[in-house]
């Protein structure tokens, strides 16, 4: 139900203490709801901005199980935008992860996103977006 969405976001930004937790609770209950109400996705995108290292980590691995469903592409690359440099490692591999999952069925654009990115993005970021392309790509992206 849509007023859950205020609930999951307090377990986040109060009992998320660790990536393992995160991915578990975001991947599979926040993942399911966007797909059911994707009305609030915007406030995924809210979460980028919190001082919170788990609710910004949760607005892109959020969209794991999205990604998977070749859904929302251009959220997922306007949340890694969002997260392009963020110092946190969890924030990091979290968007990453989350790019690769989105590569697998939007391979080209992840591609064009990470090279016109690649001199700002953290190289954590970059080495997990870019894990599971071909390895001709892989090494364009990570050539400097």
């Amino acid at each position: 139900m849509k007023k859950d969405f205020k609930i999951f976001e307090s377990w986040i930004d109060n009992y998320i203490s660790n990536w393992a937790s995160c991915d578990g609770f975001c991947t599979h209950n926040i993942g399911y709801f966007i797909i059911r109400f994707p009305e609030f996705i915007h406030k995924l995108k809210e979460w980028t901005k919190s001082g919170n290292r788990w609710l910004k980590r949760a607005s892109a691995v959020s969209f794991i199980y999205p990604a998977k469903k070749k859904k929302y592409i251009k959220d997922i690359l306007e949340i890694a935008d969002l997260l392009l440099t963020d110092n946190d490692d969890m924030v990091q591999k979290g968007y990453g992860w989350m790019l690769k999952e989105a590569s697998k069925y939007h391979r080209k654009e992840v591609f064009d996103y990470v090279m016109k990115n690649k001199n700002m993005m953290p190289r954590t970021a970059l080495r997990y977006a870019i894990e599971k392309m071909p390895e001709e790509l892989r090494l364009k992206a990570m050539n400097k």
